[in-house]
């Protein structure tokens, strides 16, 4: 158990049977009446998110997540397989598990994937990949007057705005936070 005074922004609940992760918290005192503590949680079975409000010297079932270190293998469908790095264990993890994250996946790439009682919850991307961009329009001089950036591909399928002067068959660095293109690799 742990006490609502203590709870932090990451932390794993269990909450009427369900595993919740906090996104925010604030501990709220107001000037009459005793301070409580409002929370936007995530449900980590179905992804929903809920705002719930604590007592302030309420108790929680702490969660306890264990993230072990995988590689991605191979996606058959909207399952996905990954191999345990030191026990050689292969695991299978739905799309909907993945939330999105997929698309920045290719095969032998490392992750890290958060268990809860030997259960797949969620995946941890490093926080960079590299990936080869496999169609990008070619940029023409003057088409800077408009706009700096173009739209390509990657060999995953992803597609965002990088500079004009990505070309095809080039390495670039994406951010696994905000989607977003870094610097050539």
């Amino acid at each position: 158990m742990v006490s609502t005074n203590d709870m932090r922004p990451g932390q794993s609940i269990i909450v009427d049977n369900v595993l919740y992760q906090i996104l925010e918290y604030q501990h709220v005192k107001p000037g009459k009446g005793k301070a409580f503590v409002k929370t936007k949680l995530k449900n980590l079975s179905n992804g929903g998110n809920i705002e719930k409000t604590f007592r302030a010297d309420e108790d929680v079932q702490q969660a306890y997540i264990d993230k072990q270190s995988f590689q991605f293998l191979y996606n058959d469908s909207d399952e996905y397989y990954f191999m345990n790095n030191e026990s050689f264990e292969q695991i299978s993890i739905d799309r909907s598990v993945l939330d999105g994250q997929e698309i920045l996946l290719k095969p032998n790439e490392e992750v890290t994937i958060a268990m809860h009682e030997n259960n797949p919850i969620d995946i941890i991307l490093p926080t960079t990949v590299t990936l080869e961009v496999t169609k990008s329009e070619p940029a023409v001089k003057g088409d800077s007057v408009n706009s700096s950036t173009k739209e390509v591909t990657c060999e995953t399928g992803f597609t965002l705005q990088v500079p004009m002067f990505i070309e095809e068959n080039e390495f670039i660095k994406i951010d696994t936070k905000t989607y977003t293109y870094i610097t050539r690799a």
